[in-house]
């Protein structure tokens, strides 16, 4: 029997991804990426950026724990084999080939915002193109991350062939399970707190996978068991009351520093909300939204496409209106937030019914019905 409600917090979550990229885009906290805000911090609050606060210390950790999850179920139905094949095709494909498909054009705006214009004055086109296409990557780290720990796991697998490990971990109670954020502070301590200009550094501390590395390893090992799910089903409530308490007490002490720095995100008040937050939608979904419809349905297989394919509409929209526009912020924020929405959906069923763009982009392979 599927479970809807996992299929409801994925794309939940990716549509904040969206809403949270809106945002992202014109911070002034000192946030990497984007192109800045309407006026330097503190003169300028920008008191919107208290979205980031919200979202970042658990989405991408939630996407990875649910993740794990499914990727146990996926692995109960099929061989390794046959599902390591089909996490390739959906995962590296897009986050190699579809670079120099795609998202070369979002490469451009990155570029372009992060040099202040001039930088491919006098490259050569081959060189320009290359260049432009690594810097597309943007959000396609997520997905690049999770092909490596799709690897790792097989690994992590071939040692524990009696499930052993897993049956064990399906034993934890909601103290344990509460208690397993000690490791979601552990991943964090992983990045490096002093990047040095140069270097690999910033890289690491992007994609952070031995971080993201856990909460995977806990979806498939401790959340894809049923005892554990209704134990934190029971607990909905508290667990979400507990996490707004947190993310309050983080967001009031805390706001106008770099959210995604290694000091804030290695703070033990972060690692207690972002924990918190997981396990707390976790449990509202079980409890809520265990269910589907015609949107829901829509969503559950559309979703991957739409993170593939906003961040085009975030950089190439929010670059130029910030660019050659003297429109208010307020309606800066409104038109790139609406367009986010509406044309990543239409640019997502436009490219998905060309045969080798929907293969190179997206990973799918024949119809709609067909794909994997």
């Amino acid at each position: 029997m599927r479970k809807h409600w996992i299929d409801n917090l994925r794309w939940v979550t990716v549509l904040l991804v969206l809403f949270y990229h809106v945002i992202y885009f014109y911070n002034n906290k000192g946030v990497f990426g984007g192109i800045g805000g309407f006026g330097d911090y503190p003169e300028h609050p920008q008191y919107q950026d208290i979205v980031m606060y919200v979202l970042y210390p658990w989405f991408m950790p939630l996407l990875f724990l649910l993740a794990g999850i499914g990727a146990r179920y996926a692995l109960q139905k099929k061989s390794a084999k046959e599902w390591f094949k089909a996490r390739t095709r959906k995962l590296l494909v897009p986050g190699t080939i579809g670079l120099f498909v795609l998202h070369w054009m979002t490469g451009y705006f990155n570029t372009v915002v992060a040099a202040r214009g001039g930088v491919f004055d006098g490259m050569p086109g081959v060189v320009k193109y290359a260049v432009m296409a690594i810097s597309g990557i943007g959000p396609l780290w997520f997905i690049q991350v999770l092909w490596i720990l799709c690897l790792v796991l097989l690994l992590v697998r071939a040692l524990d062939k009696k499930d052993r490990f897993w049956t064990w971990c399906g034993k934890a109670n909601i103290v344990w399970i509460i208690l397993l954020g000690v490791l979601f502070w552990v991943g964090e301590q992983t990045l490096v707190r002093n990047p040095r200009a140069e270097s690999l550094d910033g890289l690491w501390n992007l994609y952070k996978p031995l971080f993201y590395l856990i909460p995977f390893l806990l979806g498939y090992f401790v959340f894809s068991h049923d005892e554990v799910q209704e134990k934190l089903r029971q607990a909905w409530i508290p667990l979400v009351c507990c996490a707004a308490v947190a993310g309050i007490v983080l967001i009031v002490t805390t706001f106008g520093q770099d959210n995604t720095s290694p000091r804030y995100l290695g703070s033990p008040l972060n690692c207690l909300y972002g924990w918190l937050a997981c396990l707390a939608l976790m449990a509202w979904f079980q409890a809520k939204f265990d269910r589907t419809g015609k949107f829901a349905a829509y969503m559950t297989k559309s979703s991957f496409g739409l993170y593939i394919v906003h961040y085009l509409v975030v950089a190439s929209l929010g670059y130029m209106m910030k660019t050659y526009t003297t429109l208010p912020p307020a309606v800066m924020y409104l038109i790139l937030a609406v367009a986010v929405f509406t044309l990543s959906p239409l640019l997502y069923e436009l490219l998905r019914r060309i045969p080798v763009v929907r293969w190179c982009v997206f990973g799918e392979k024949g119809t709609r019905k067909g794909t994997a």
